[in-house]
């Protein structure tokens, strides 16, 4: 006896367009639609670092949120608001802005002498823009 394979068109072509994929599904340009377009890339997760780095909102003094006396530091932020033509709001808004952005970017990294040295920054800010409360 001998036995038919089950392949036996397997070389054979018909002429006809093939319609099913390999799982019996019809191909994406056998139904006429399109394949999708590829995704797009994800925007890079440390977007805040990329801020921080090449922002051009201000020109601030490098290292400024590292200075140990709040009024220094509170200085150079107003200082770099004051000179800055490309910011969008008030030189306060600016700079308390610039402040409180590095302040929530470093999160629980931040050691808490600084993290308390940078929020009496921010008061000696308000105080130097002349915006007590």
């Amino acid at each position: 006896m001998v036995m038919k394979s089950r392949r036996s068109h397997a070389g054979k072509t018909s002429g006809a367009r093939k319609t099913t994929g390999v799982h019996g599904k019809k191909s994406a340009t056998a139904n006429g639609r399109r394949k999708a377009a590829p995704r797009k890339r994800a925007p890079p997760k440390r977007w805040s670092q990329r801020v921080t780095e090449h922002s051009d909102a201000l020109d601030l003094k490098r290292g400024v949120f590292t200075l140990h006396d709040p009024k220094r530091i509170a200085a150079s932020l107003k200082r770099s608001a004051e000179r800055s033509t490309r910011r969008k709001t008030t030189p306060y808004r600016s700079a308390l802005s610039m402040l409180t952005f590095y302040i929530n970017r470093a999160g629980k990294t931040l050691p808490k002498v600084q993290r308390e040295r940078l929020e009496r920054a921010k008061v000696e800010l308000k105080r130097q823009f002349h915006r007590e409360s």
